[in-house]
Protein backbone atom coordinates (compact mmCIF):
# COMPACT_ATOMS: atom_id res chain seq x y z
CA UNK A 1 0.00 0.00 0.00
CA UNK A 2 1.37 3.40 -0.99
CA UNK A 3 2.38 5.89 1.70
CA UNK A 4 0.06 8.90 1.67
CA UNK A 5 2.10 12.11 1.87
CA UNK A 6 0.96 15.72 2.02
CA UNK A 7 3.38 18.64 1.61
CA UNK A 8 1.87 21.67 3.31
CA UNK A 9 3.59 24.71 1.88
CA UNK A 10 5.18 23.50 -1.34
CA UNK A 11 5.81 26.95 -2.84
CA UNK A 12 9.16 27.43 -1.09
CA UNK A 13 12.52 25.85 -1.90
CA UNK A 14 12.31 23.07 0.70
CA UNK A 15 8.79 22.05 -0.30
CA UNK A 16 9.65 22.06 -3.99
CA UNK A 17 12.74 19.92 -3.38
CA UNK A 18 10.71 17.44 -1.33
CA UNK A 19 8.21 17.21 -4.19
CA UNK A 20 11.08 16.55 -6.63
CA UNK A 21 12.28 13.68 -4.46
CA UNK A 22 8.76 12.27 -4.02
CA UNK A 23 8.24 12.30 -7.79
CA UNK A 24 11.07 9.77 -8.17
CA UNK A 25 9.45 7.26 -5.80
CA UNK A 26 6.81 4.66 -6.61
CA UNK A 27 5.94 3.89 -2.97
CA UNK A 28 4.36 7.30 -2.25
CA UNK A 29 0.90 8.62 -3.06
CA UNK A 30 1.07 12.42 -3.07
CA UNK A 31 -2.00 14.15 -1.66
CA UNK A 32 -2.29 17.39 -3.63
CA UNK A 33 -4.12 20.59 -2.83
CA UNK A 34 -5.42 22.90 -5.55
CA UNK A 35 -3.62 26.26 -5.73
CA UNK A 36 -6.67 28.27 -4.71
CA UNK A 37 -7.13 26.11 -1.60
CA UNK A 38 -3.56 26.05 -0.31
CA UNK A 39 -4.29 28.67 2.39
CA UNK A 40 -7.76 27.29 3.19
CA UNK A 41 -7.67 25.78 6.72
CA UNK A 42 -10.50 23.35 6.02
CA UNK A 43 -8.88 22.00 2.85
CA UNK A 44 -5.51 21.68 4.59
CA UNK A 45 -7.12 20.04 7.63
CA UNK A 46 -8.67 17.34 5.48
CA UNK A 47 -5.39 16.49 3.74
CA UNK A 48 -3.31 16.72 6.91
CA UNK A 49 -5.55 14.18 8.63
CA UNK A 50 -5.69 11.92 5.59
CA UNK A 51 -1.90 11.70 5.31
CA UNK A 52 0.39 9.08 6.76
CA UNK A 53 3.13 11.71 6.70
CA UNK A 54 2.74 15.49 6.47
CA UNK A 55 5.71 17.72 5.68
CA UNK A 56 5.35 21.30 6.92
CA UNK A 57 7.35 23.69 4.73
CA UNK A 58 5.95 26.89 6.15
CA UNK A 59 6.82 29.97 8.21
CA UNK A 60 6.80 29.28 11.93
CA UNK A 61 3.32 30.62 12.73
CA UNK A 62 1.75 28.79 9.79
CA UNK A 63 3.51 25.57 10.86
CA UNK A 64 2.02 25.90 14.35
CA UNK A 65 -1.40 26.43 12.79
CA UNK A 66 -1.00 23.27 10.70
CA UNK A 67 -0.11 21.24 13.78
CA UNK A 68 -3.27 22.51 15.48
CA UNK A 69 -5.34 21.23 12.55
CA UNK A 70 -4.17 17.63 12.98
CA UNK A 71 -6.59 15.52 15.00
CA UNK A 72 -5.76 12.14 13.49
CA UNK A 73 -3.79 9.85 15.74
CA UNK A 74 -1.98 8.34 12.76
CA UNK A 75 -0.64 11.39 10.90
CA UNK A 76 3.10 11.79 11.44
CA UNK A 77 4.41 15.34 11.08
CA UNK A 78 7.83 16.40 9.85
CA UNK A 79 8.25 20.15 10.38
CA UNK A 80 10.93 21.95 8.37
CA UNK A 81 10.31 25.30 10.09
CA UNK A 82 12.05 26.66 13.17
CA UNK A 83 8.87 26.43 15.25
CA UNK A 84 9.50 23.16 17.11
CA UNK A 85 13.25 22.49 16.96
CA UNK A 86 13.88 23.03 20.66
CA UNK A 87 10.42 21.95 21.81
CA UNK A 88 10.83 18.99 24.20
CA UNK A 89 7.59 17.48 22.91
CA UNK A 90 9.19 17.09 19.47
CA UNK A 91 12.04 14.85 18.35
CA UNK A 92 15.03 16.55 16.78
CA UNK A 93 15.45 15.05 13.33
CA UNK A 94 19.21 14.63 13.18
CA UNK A 95 19.66 10.83 12.99
CA UNK A 96 23.43 11.00 13.41
CA UNK A 97 23.22 13.01 16.66
CA UNK A 98 23.60 9.96 18.90
CA UNK A 99 23.32 6.19 18.82
CA UNK A 100 19.75 6.39 20.13
CA UNK A 101 18.46 9.19 17.91
CA UNK A 102 17.11 6.92 15.17
CA UNK A 103 15.03 5.03 17.72
CA UNK A 104 13.56 8.31 18.99
CA UNK A 105 12.78 9.42 15.43
CA UNK A 106 11.22 6.09 14.48
CA UNK A 107 8.93 6.11 17.51
CA UNK A 108 7.93 9.76 17.19
CA UNK A 109 4.90 11.30 15.49
CA UNK A 110 6.37 14.81 15.67
CA UNK A 111 9.83 15.39 14.19
CA UNK A 112 11.52 18.73 13.53
CA UNK A 113 14.04 19.02 10.69
CA UNK A 114 17.26 20.72 11.84
CA UNK A 115 18.26 24.08 10.46
CA UNK A 116 20.88 23.95 7.73
CA UNK A 117 23.54 25.89 9.64
CA UNK A 118 22.71 23.93 12.78
CA UNK A 119 23.37 20.57 11.09
CA UNK A 120 26.82 21.71 9.98
CA UNK A 121 27.60 23.07 13.44
CA UNK A 122 26.24 20.22 15.57
CA UNK A 123 27.63 17.22 13.72
CA UNK A 124 31.34 18.13 14.10
CA UNK A 125 31.02 19.67 17.57
CA UNK A 126 28.48 17.57 19.48
CA UNK A 127 30.66 14.43 19.83
CA UNK A 128 33.57 16.52 21.10
CA UNK A 129 31.44 18.16 23.80
CA UNK A 130 29.72 14.88 24.72
CA UNK A 131 33.09 13.16 25.14
CA UNK A 132 34.41 16.01 27.31
CA UNK A 133 37.07 17.03 24.79
CA UNK A 134 35.61 20.48 24.20
CA UNK A 135 34.42 21.97 27.53
CA UNK A 136 30.73 22.81 27.67
CA UNK A 137 31.65 26.36 28.65
CA UNK A 138 34.09 26.81 25.74
CA UNK A 139 33.67 30.24 24.03
CA UNK A 140 32.64 28.78 20.66
CA UNK A 141 32.63 30.87 17.51
CA UNK A 142 31.31 29.86 14.11
CA UNK A 143 31.40 31.38 10.66
CA UNK A 144 29.36 29.91 7.83
CA UNK A 145 28.94 30.58 4.13
CA UNK A 146 25.77 29.60 2.27
CA UNK A 147 24.24 29.90 -1.15
CA UNK A 148 21.36 32.35 -1.44
CA UNK A 149 18.69 29.65 -1.87
CA UNK A 150 18.72 29.27 1.91
CA UNK A 151 16.97 32.63 2.14
CA UNK A 152 13.87 31.41 0.31
CA UNK A 153 11.91 32.89 -2.58
CA UNK A 154 12.44 36.53 -1.65
CA UNK A 155 16.23 36.26 -1.52
CA UNK A 156 16.34 34.06 -4.62
CA UNK A 157 14.33 36.74 -6.42
CA UNK A 158 16.77 39.42 -5.30
CA UNK A 159 19.72 37.51 -6.73
CA UNK A 160 18.07 36.19 -9.89
CA UNK A 161 15.59 38.93 -10.76
CA UNK A 162 15.98 41.54 -13.45
CA UNK A 163 18.15 44.49 -12.48
CA UNK A 164 20.05 42.57 -9.80
CA UNK A 165 21.81 45.03 -7.48
CA UNK A 166 25.57 45.24 -8.10
CA UNK A 167 26.24 44.83 -4.38
CA UNK A 168 24.87 41.27 -4.51
CA UNK A 169 27.94 40.15 -6.42
CA UNK A 170 29.88 40.14 -3.15
CA UNK A 171 29.52 37.93 -0.04
CA UNK A 172 27.45 39.60 2.67
CA UNK A 173 27.45 39.08 6.44
CA UNK A 174 24.06 39.10 8.10
CA UNK A 175 22.54 38.16 11.47
CA UNK A 176 24.75 40.84 12.93
CA UNK A 177 22.61 41.24 16.05
CA UNK A 178 23.95 37.74 16.94
CA UNK A 179 20.44 36.36 17.36
CA UNK A 180 20.15 34.10 14.30
CA UNK A 181 17.17 31.77 14.54
CA UNK A 182 19.36 28.63 14.46
CA UNK A 183 21.37 29.57 17.57
CA UNK A 184 19.01 27.98 20.15
CA UNK A 185 19.25 24.54 18.52
CA UNK A 186 22.98 24.98 17.91
CA UNK A 187 23.49 25.48 21.63
CA UNK A 188 21.00 22.87 22.86
CA UNK A 189 22.12 19.95 20.70
CA UNK A 190 25.84 20.47 21.18
CA UNK A 191 25.40 20.69 24.96
CA UNK A 192 27.09 24.08 25.21
CA UNK A 193 26.41 26.18 28.30
CA UNK A 194 26.46 29.41 26.29
CA UNK A 195 25.33 30.30 22.77
CA UNK A 196 28.05 30.45 20.11
CA UNK A 197 29.05 33.68 18.45
CA UNK A 198 27.61 32.86 15.05
CA UNK A 199 28.44 34.84 11.91
CA UNK A 200 26.63 33.69 8.74
CA UNK A 201 27.53 34.93 5.26
CA UNK A 202 25.46 34.64 2.08
CA UNK A 203 27.29 34.33 -1.25
CA UNK A 204 26.36 34.88 -4.87
CA UNK A 205 25.77 31.20 -5.69
CA UNK A 206 22.57 29.17 -5.53
CA UNK A 207 23.34 26.26 -3.21
CA UNK A 208 26.11 24.79 -1.12
CA UNK A 209 27.25 25.49 2.42
CA UNK A 210 30.36 25.40 4.61
CA UNK A 211 30.16 25.79 8.39
CA UNK A 212 33.48 26.45 10.18
CA UNK A 213 34.25 26.19 13.91
CA UNK A 214 37.78 27.11 15.11
CA UNK A 215 39.24 25.57 18.25
CA UNK A 216 42.23 26.69 20.33
CA UNK A 217 43.62 23.36 21.46
CA UNK A 218 45.23 24.58 24.70
CA UNK A 219 41.71 25.39 25.97
CA UNK A 220 40.40 21.85 25.48
CA UNK A 221 39.75 19.54 28.43
CA UNK A 222 41.80 16.78 26.84
CA UNK A 223 45.13 17.35 25.13
CA UNK A 224 44.63 16.52 21.45
CA UNK A 225 46.12 17.60 18.14
CA UNK A 226 44.00 18.48 15.14
CA UNK A 227 44.89 15.11 13.60
CA UNK A 228 43.73 13.30 16.75
CA UNK A 229 40.43 15.21 16.72
CA UNK A 230 39.94 14.13 13.12
CA UNK A 231 40.62 10.52 14.14
CA UNK A 232 38.08 10.72 16.95
CA UNK A 233 35.37 12.09 14.63
CA UNK A 234 36.18 9.46 11.98
CA UNK A 235 35.65 6.73 14.56
CA UNK A 236 32.43 8.32 15.82
CA UNK A 237 30.89 8.53 12.34
CA UNK A 238 32.46 5.42 10.80
CA UNK A 239 29.09 3.66 10.31
CA UNK A 240 27.18 6.69 8.99
CA UNK A 241 26.37 6.57 5.29
CA UNK A 242 25.58 10.28 4.97
CA UNK A 243 28.47 11.69 7.03
CA UNK A 244 32.02 11.38 5.73
CA UNK A 245 35.02 12.49 7.76
CA UNK A 246 37.72 13.49 5.27
CA UNK A 247 41.32 12.30 5.85
CA UNK A 248 43.44 14.77 7.77
CA UNK A 249 45.92 15.03 4.91
CA UNK A 250 43.08 16.42 2.81
CA UNK A 251 44.93 18.04 -0.10
CA UNK A 252 43.38 15.52 -2.51
CA UNK A 253 39.94 16.80 -1.43
CA UNK A 254 40.83 20.46 -2.08
CA UNK A 255 41.35 22.41 -5.29
CA UNK A 256 44.82 23.95 -5.09
CA UNK A 257 44.22 24.52 -1.40
CA UNK A 258 40.65 25.84 -1.84
CA UNK A 259 37.57 24.13 -0.41
CA UNK A 260 34.97 23.68 -3.15
CA UNK A 261 31.50 24.53 -1.88
CA UNK A 262 29.27 22.66 -4.32
CA UNK A 263 30.67 19.12 -4.39
CA UNK A 264 27.87 17.73 -2.21
CA UNK A 265 25.06 19.61 -3.93
CA UNK A 266 22.00 17.55 -4.90
CA UNK A 267 22.95 14.89 -2.34
CA UNK A 268 22.21 14.14 1.31
CA UNK A 269 25.92 13.85 2.14
CA UNK A 270 27.82 15.96 4.66
CA UNK A 271 31.62 16.09 4.73
CA UNK A 272 33.56 16.94 7.88
CA UNK A 273 37.08 18.32 7.50
CA UNK A 274 39.54 18.94 10.32
CA UNK A 275 42.42 21.27 9.50
CA UNK A 276 45.16 22.54 11.79
CA UNK A 277 48.18 21.55 13.84
CA UNK A 278 49.27 20.98 17.44
CA UNK A 279 47.93 24.35 18.60
CA UNK A 280 44.80 25.09 16.58
CA UNK A 281 42.10 23.20 14.73
CA UNK A 282 39.39 24.20 12.30
CA UNK A 283 36.29 22.01 11.95
CA UNK A 284 34.48 22.50 8.63
CA UNK A 285 31.25 20.85 7.48
CA UNK A 286 30.41 20.96 3.76
CA UNK A 287 26.99 20.00 2.40
CA UNK A 288 24.00 21.12 0.36
CA UNK A 289 21.85 23.57 2.30
CA UNK A 290 18.85 22.25 0.33
CA UNK A 291 19.89 18.59 0.72
CA UNK A 292 21.24 17.43 4.10
CA UNK A 293 20.36 20.94 5.27
CA UNK A 294 16.66 20.70 4.35
CA UNK A 295 14.77 18.39 1.97
CA UNK A 296 17.21 15.48 2.11
CA UNK A 297 17.13 15.49 5.89
CA UNK A 298 13.32 15.63 5.82
CA UNK A 299 13.12 12.58 3.54
CA UNK A 300 15.71 10.71 5.61
CA UNK A 301 13.54 11.28 8.69
CA UNK A 302 10.43 10.06 6.88
CA UNK A 303 12.20 6.86 5.87
CA UNK A 304 13.27 6.20 9.46
CA UNK A 305 9.80 6.96 10.87
CA UNK A 306 8.22 4.48 8.46
CA UNK A 307 10.78 1.73 9.06
CA UNK A 308 12.20 1.98 5.54
CA UNK A 309 15.85 1.94 4.53
CA UNK A 310 16.80 5.49 5.45
CA UNK A 311 18.63 6.01 2.17
CA UNK A 312 15.55 5.32 0.01
CA UNK A 313 15.32 8.05 -2.61
CA UNK A 314 18.55 9.70 -1.40
CA UNK A 315 22.14 9.73 -2.53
Amino acid sequence: MAIKVFVDGHEGTTGLKILERIALRSDIELLEITPEKRKDPDARRALLNMADVAFLCLPDDAARESVSLVTSGTTRIIDASTAHRTDPAWTYGLPELSKNQRVLIKESKRVSVPGCYASGFILPLHPLVAEGIVPADYPVTCQALSGYSGGGKKLIGAYEGDGCDESLRYPRHYGLALKHKHIPEMQKFTGLHYPPVFSPVVGNFYAGMAVAVPLVLRLLSKKMTAAQIRGFLASYYRDERFVQVIPFDSEAHLDNGFLQMALRNDTNMLDIFVFGNDEQALLVARFDNLGKGASGAAMQNMNIMLGLDEGTGLE
